[in-house]
């Protein structure tokens, strides 16, 4: 279907309310439209992401970039989705299907092949590129949440909650797989750090007072 924007604003939206797939109007904080909102925030990051995984040249990075663009396109099927609410349903529509989320486990099943096992808990970062993984898998994890808020109220795909649960995890091995094809350096959580390195307050005797 192709799809033809003329006008960036319409003033449509000025009352607060925004139209579905189906035109129906609801209101710009309503839940299915936070719902599909993190699905574009999340979208926009992993563009940041490959933006930054451009400036590297290797086969790590060309797998990389074609995991991301694939992800950045179903992602708008996802919100697209998210933005028909059951009634507005029609024939033809895409929707998330069981093969999506197996193919989403196919990818962390061959990248996680590359890791070692984890030995503890990863702190965001490791480079540009890892970290901005890191980032969109938290927004993922967030929508993910919306989503299920929303399955509370109104009808939601089969495999949508699903698909966003696996992606999280992608983009937790991703941001692993990166760091070691790029020869960056883990950063793991290092338990009682913070106490580790508080000066240790010094005892006030009588002679001191």
């Amino acid at each position: 279907m192709a799809i033809r924007i003329n006008r960036v604003y319409t003033r449509s939206g000025d009352d607060g309310k925004t139209a579905l797939v189906d035109g129906s109007r609801v209101a710009k904080d309503s839940l299915r439209v936070a719902c599909y909102g993190s699905i574009d925030e999340l979208n926009s990051i992993l563009g940041i992401a490959r933006s930054f995984n451009a400036d590297r040249d290797d086969p790590s990075s060309r797998k990389l970039e074609e995991i991301l663009r694939r992800l950045q396109n179903e992602l708008f099927d996802l919100g697209s989705e998210l933005a028909t609410p059951p009634a507005g349903e029609y024939e033809g529509m895409f929707k998330v299907s069981e093969a999506d989320v197996t193919a989403l486990e196919s990818v962390i099943d061959e990248c996680q092949a590359d890791l070692e096992p984890l030995q503890s808990f990863v702190l965001p970062g490791g480079g540009k590129v890892s970290s901005f993984l890191h980032q969109a898998r938290t927004v993922c994890r967030r929508a993910e949440r919306d989503i299920l808020g929303l399955a509370r109220e109104d009808e939601v795909g089969e495999f949508v909650l699903p698909y966003v649960n696996r992606l999280s995890d992608l983009l937790f091995v991703l941001s692993r797989w990166v760091v070691v094809h790029s020869g960056e350096e883990e950063l793991l959580w290092e338990r009682g750090l913070r106490n580790q390195a508080r000066p240790k307050a010094k005892r006030t005797t009588e002679k001191d007072a």
